[in-house]
């Protein structure tokens, strides 16, 4: 589905001056641009380690590492980006550390809640120093009230399933057993789980979610984490300018690349397609680059993030899966 996405974005771009820059693209300055990524996958293993030491889950930095570059790997090749990918990197986690399925769910399912609290606020940073130095213009008028009403959202939406955790746990194990009940109906040879079953699987994962917040000072670590991937992010992608001989505010990759991401819930494998275009089109909005040359740079920056962490994390779920069978 990825490729008709970019043969539309190719119908307004005309595609050879964006090889002519990928060609021109300085071979020094993109091997920092794979250093960045790789920082970017380190300071983000390093939050999920928080997350699992506060859970009483040891593990070591290459191991949580190796075990984070599965689960990108995961969102990287499933629908819908992290919410596809989520229930195999729970699995990769329970494998590695040895721990109930629930517990590496949630365990997951905080790091990637963590991990919007500083794209958020790396976002408005990023808008905000842009209007002082700057005039906003109508699309990041438009980016900032999008912004502004996705956190509203998302912490309002958070914060109330948080405190009717209890009735979500009931009327969930009652919806899941109904769905489960059915599919057993129609697939031969499947039983269903009973809603106890069901319930105390969704009350482990709730009170897991509990003792992770029980650890402000780790919680603080794991935020600090978060940043420096997004950091690194952001300057993956303003690296990826400079390759081709641009330079742009960094303050504007520091609002381009969270908002892009958002693009990651689209039926695609890791948002593939859908972020790349998000991405073109604010950063042809804001900037007054040529747009084939935020093209090539858009194209180096997600064709390294999406491939480095696929590559190495292939490998690692190929690795648990063979240990699995074998």
């Amino acid at each position: 589905m990825t490729i008709p996405v970019f043969g539309v974005l190719f119908l307004f771009i005309d595609i050879k001056p964006v090889l002519t820059a990928l060609q021109q693209a300085e071979q020094t300055i993109i091997g920092f641009v794979v250093v960045a990524v790789l920082g970017w996958l380190l300071a983000w293993s390093l939050s999920l380690r928080t997350v699992l030491r506060v859970l009483d889950v040891p593990l070591s930095i290459p191991r949580s590492f190796f075990l984070f570059s599965g689960a990108t790997f995961s969102n990287n090749v499933t629908p819908f980006g992290q919410a596809g990918g989520e229930p195999i990197t729970a699995y990769l986690i329970s494998q590695a550390s040895k721990t109930k399925y629930e517990t590496g769910l949630a365990a997951i399912a905080s790091v990637d809640t963590l991990n919007f609290v500083p794209s958020f606020v790396f976002a408005v940073v990023g808008i905000g120093y842009y209007a002082t130095v700057l005039t906003l213009t109508s699309h990041m008028k438009s980016a900032a009230i999008f912004l502004s009403g996705l956190g509203i959202l998302i912490f309002g939406g958070g914060y109330y399933l948080w405190v009717s955790r209890r009735a979500v746990e009931h009327h969930l194990s009652a919806g899941l057993a109904m769905v489960a009940h059915r599919i057993a109906s129609i697939v031969p040879r499947v039983s269903a789980p009973n809603r106890d079953t069901i319930r105390k699987r969704i009350r482990h994962f709730i009170q897991t979610i509990e003792q992770i917040a029980t650890s402000p000072l780790q919680l603080v670590f794991a935020l600090g984490y978060s940043g420096a991937g997004w950091l690194f992010q952001a300057s993956a992608l303003w690296l990826a300018f400079y390759a081709i001989g641009t330079t742009i505010p960094f303050s504007v990759v520091l609002f381009a690349i969270p908002i892009s991401a958002i693009a990651g819930v689209t039926p695609l494998p890791g948002g593939a397609g859908g972020i790349e275009s998000v991405l073109i089109a604010l950063l042809v909005s804001v900037t007054s680059v040529e747009s084939a040359i935020v093209v090539a740079a858009v194209l180096i920056f997600r064709g390294l993030v999406y491939w480095v962490p696929t590559m190495i994390g292939g490998s690692v779920v190929a690795a648990v899966t063979a240990k699995r069978v074998i």
